[in-house]
């Protein structure tokens, strides 16, 4: 929530288990919901900052961090939605 500038609101998060030969751990999906001029802003320096954020998750490491959507709207105020993925590997 930090990266956001304390400004979104998580509307969805699913998490699914997930492995290859040599990796466990989780991947996510959330949609973030950034309403009102300030916080668009700050979910527009959400999306630029996203993909090369180091994460600090104690037992976990961030191996992939992308934003598979946004929509914005002006009308009736504006507003931005977000959705990313964040695939969660256990740091052995």
């Amino acid at each position: 929530m930090s990266l956001g500038e304390h400004h979104g609101q998580v509307l969805h998060h699913a998490e699914k288990a997930w492995a290859s030969i040599t990796f466990a751990g989780t991947r996510h999906t959330l949609a973030l919901l950034f309403a009102g001029d300030d916080a668009v802003a700050a979910g527009e320096r959400f999306i630029a900052a996203l993909p090369d954020h180091e994460f600090a998750l104690p037992g976990q490491f961030v191996a992939d961090a992308a934003v598979a959507g946004a929509e914005h709207r002006l009308l009736p105020s504006p507003r931005l939605v977000v959705e990313c993925e964040l695939l969660l590997l256990e740091d052995a």
